[in-house]
């Protein structure tokens, strides 16, 4: 039975028109699905958007076990990658611009490093200057 959509993180039918086709359909064997893969990927974006913890879902969306052993296995199998990679193509290419971007910036001041490096970097343990008497 599919839910009522109720939440602002729920995807529209424009949304899902576009995001549906790039979900993995159900593996052939074992038991038939109970959940919709609409249903599944509206929890997972109620989790994320809201910041909630996954026990936490609504009882109106599947059991959170099965939405996290989705999640994570979509996740293992680079989904969410590709629905980026094809969302961003569809993103530049309706914007004019080349579906593959042609340059990369690289903020040094956003990479972390230290003033010394290597082995000088490391701090050696320090023994203890007096004597232990006992």
């Amino acid at each position: 039975m599919a839910r009522i959509p109720s939440y602002p993180s729920d995807l529209s039918d424009v949304e899902w028109a576009v995001v549906g086709p790039l979900i993995p359909a159900h593996r052939p064997g074992g038991r038939p699905a109970i959940h919709r893969r609409r249903d599944i990927l509206d929890a997972i974006f109620y989790i994320k958007r809201g910041g909630v913890s996954w026990r936490m879902l609504p009882i109106d969306f599947p059991h959170w076990k099965t939405v996290y052993d989705y999640f994570r296995t979509w996740k293992q199998d680079g989904v969410f990658e590709r629905i980026n990679d094809a969302l961003r193509v569809q993103v530049r290419a309706a914007s004019g611009r080349n579906a593959v971007p042609t340059a990369g910036i690289v903020d040094s001041r956003s990479v972390k490093t230290s003033q010394k490096g290597g082995t000088v970097a490391t701090t050696a343990a320090k023994r203890s200057t007096g004597e232990n008497t006992t």
